[in-house]
Order: C-alpha cells, then sequence, then structure tokens
C-alpha cells in the first residue's frame, strides 16, 4: 500500500510533463510551420496527441513510450509536417529509456529508433536528403547521452548509500565485538583467578573455597547479564532486557566486589560531585576502568589498584594505578586491550595515556568530554 502510495508522485509528474507537451504541440506546431513554409494536415495535431500523452506512462513502460513517440514522430515527418514540437516528446522518450533501463538495451533501442526516425530524411513529402541527418541524430545522441549521464549518477548515489550503510554496519559490529570482548575478558580472569582460589582451598579451608565458589557463581551470573544487554543492539526486534543496567561508572562498586573476591583489592576515590553525564561517555569510562582492572589482574601480579574519578564541569577523566610489576609487567600489555580503550576515547574525541607509573606499577588515563547528560 505505501509502495503504490509512493508512486503516485512520479506517475502524477508524468502527468503533468505530457499534459505540457500536449499543450506546446497543439500550440506551437501551427507557428512553426508558418516559420518553416510549410503547411499542417488533418493528421498533424492527433499525431502530436498521440506522441505527448504515450509520455504520461513513460517511467512504467520506456519501451513501449519509446516506440509509440518513434513511430509517431516518424509518420508526422514522412507526412511532411514541419518540424515543431512533437520531437520534444520523442527527446523525452529517448532520454527516459536511457536513465532508467540497463545501457545496452536503451542503446540498441535508440539505435532501431533512430533508423525509423531516419526514414523520413529519404522517403516522405518533404524528404531534407543527406542534409537531415545530423539533425535527426542529434534528436537521439543528445537525450540518449543525457539520460545515460543522469543513470551513471543516480547508481553511483545508490553504491555510496550501500557503502555509508555497511561502513555503519561494519562500525557497529566492532563496537558489539569491542563490548564483548571486554565484558568475557573480564569475566573470564575474574573466574580464572576465583577458581585457582577455590582449588588452593579445596582442601585444607573447604569453607573458605565454597566462598570462592559464590564468587565464581556471581561473577559468571553478571557477566552474562552484562553481555545480554550489550548483544540487545544486535537483536533489535526484541524488548530490551531490562535485568541487568547498562554499564557506567555507577557500577563501579560491583566491580570493585567482583574484583575483591578475585583477590584484586581495588580502591574509588571520587574528586568532584558526580553528575549525569552522556551515555556514550559514561559506558567508555566504565570500560576503561573495567579494562585496565582487568590487566592488573592478569598481568600485574600481587598488587592492589586505585581508580580515581574526577568530575570537571566539561570533563569526566578517570585514573587507573596499581602496585604491580610495573615496567617489567607493560611488556604484556599492549594489544587489543590499550588499543581498544584508545579507540574507544578518542572516538569521543577524549585523550588517552597508558605506561608506568612514578611511584611503579603502571597507570592508565582518559579524559573524555562530559558536557550534557541523558
Amino acid at each position: 500500500m505505501d509502495r503504490e502510495r509512493g508512486d503516485w508522485g512520479p506517475r502524477l509528474l508524468d502527468g503533468l510533463v505530457a499534459l505540457a507537451l500536449l499543450v506546446i504541440g497543439l500550440a506551437g506546431t501551427a507557428p512553426a510551420g508558418l516559420n518553416q513554409g510549410v503547411g499542417t494536415g488533418r493528421a498533424t495535431y492527433p499525431l502530436v496527441a498521440v506522441a505527448a500523452l504515450a509520455v504520461a506512462v513513460r517511467r512504467r513502460w520506456p519501451l513501449v513510450t519509446l516506440a509509440v513517440t518513434t513511430a509517431a514522430s516518424t509518420a508526422y515527418l514522412v507526412l511532411g509536417y514541419p518540424y515543431g514540437p512533437i520531437l520534444l516528446s520523442f527527446f523525452v522518450a529517448v532520454y527516459t529509456t536511457a536513465a532508467y533501463r540497463p545501457v545496452r538495451v536503451a542503446a540498441v533501442a535508440n539505435g532501431v529508433a533512430l533508423l525509423v526516425l531516419l526514414t523520413h530524411v529519404f522517403v516522405g513529402m518533404r524528404p531534407p536528403g543527406l542534409v537531415g541527418l545530423m539533425p535527426a541524430a542529434a534528436w537521439v545522441v543528445v537525450p540518449f547521452a543525457v539520460g545515460v549521464t543522469v543513470r551513471l549518477g543516480r547508481d553511483n548515489a545508490a553504491r555510496s548509500r550501500t557503502d555509508e550503510a555497511r561502513r555503519l554496519a561494519d562500525a557497529e559490529r566492532l563496537r558489539v565485538a569491542r563490548e564483548v570482548h571486554d565484558v568475557v575478558g573480564h569475566g573470564l580472569a575474574a573466574i580464572h583467578l576465583q577458581a585457582e582460589i577455590a582449588l588452593h582451598l579445596l582442601a585444607r579451608k573447604p569453607e573458605q573455597a565454597e566462598a570462592a565458589l559464590t564468587a565464581i557463581s556471581r561473577t559468571s551470573k553478571e557477566a552474562l547479564d552484562e553481555l545480554r544487554v550489550t548483544l540487545t543492539v544486535v537483536r533489535r526486534d526484541e524488548a530490551a532486557d531490562e535485568r541487568a543496567p547498562a554499564p557506567g561508572l555507577a557500577q563501579l562498586p560491583q566491580l570493585r566486589e567482583r574484583l575483591a573476591g578475585a583477590g584484586l583489592p581495588v580502591t574509588v576515590e571520587v574528586a568532584g560531585a558526580p553528575r549525569p553525564i552522556p551515555v556514550a561517555v559514561d559506558l567508555a569510562a566504565y570500560r576503561v576502568v573495567q579494562e585496565a582492572l582487568t590487566n592488573v589482574l592478569r598481568h600485574a601480579g600481587p598488587a592492589t589498584a586505585t581508580v580515581s574519578i574526577r568530575y570537571a564541569p566539561t570533563e569526566v577523566a578517570v585514573e587507573v594505578t596499581d602496585t604491580g610489576r610495573g615496567p617489567a609487567a607493560s611488556t604484556d600489555r599492549p594489544g587489543y586491550g590499550l588499543a581498544g580503550m584508545r579507540e574507544r576515547v578518542t572516538a569521543l574525541g577524549g585523550s588517552f595515556t597508558a605506561g608506568p607509573a612514578s611511584a611503579g606499577g603502571f597507570r592508565v588515563s582518559a579524559t573524555l568530554p562530559g558536557e550534557g547528560g541523558t
């Protein structure tokens, strides 16, 4: 139904073009004949009307329109009537075929139309002879070239839109992949260390091993809930799963508790008054903290970590430092984790640094624009 409504615009426009050509043909043929010293006859205006009205279906049946206008125009010229507005209808038909049909089909159809039209150059009531070849050919070559140019431009625009849609889809897939990497990487790192603790304590202190196994269960559930929220964007036809909130700095207490269960004490320091910040900034800040702490868990050895959050009027800054092995361990750090953090931050117009801390250990810092909120 919507498609039929959308077709009414072009159909109405074609009808108006046909009506305009009819009016021009009926009003302009006689003056053209007087100017050329050629009279009109009984078939003049019926042929003009047939050629003009055929244009009304030009986009729906371009080849039919071309055939009708070619036949009417050729008959008109063979009968010796003056060169006039009827050729405008033929011009529009040639253009339409070139613009709305494949180039090869349009070239063959217009080639045949040209051969038919050239009949009047050699036969008829008033054949112009060889001198008429060039003008007659121009009525096909010019609109054909214009139509092909328009078609190529339209095809290029369509390809550009397709390429842009593909680029946006690729960017979305990359974003989701990065989210999944962060969620799964952090969750598995925490679960791995908690499992190591449980195995170590199972024989000697089973009650503490039970606590570690409980932490594993809680961590895996939280990771699955977060992963489910992350993947909601891939399945837009389903309602969003609200069992877990969208990740953000508000989830830092749960992150700290989860890491404490994995053997990494985390201190959180906040400077400035917490305030609403854009969702994308909130998510990026949280992911930077999460990934940085996951790296500490994986690479720093026995260590503690400090997370500093600073709220300023136009930005929010996060910093993660640890007391781990420092520069000796930093050779393991470069990779997707740091690259992913940098991409997240710079994509939002922020700045990112990572490297050995002055007091030992490792430091990750990001500053993000924080104006506005949602």
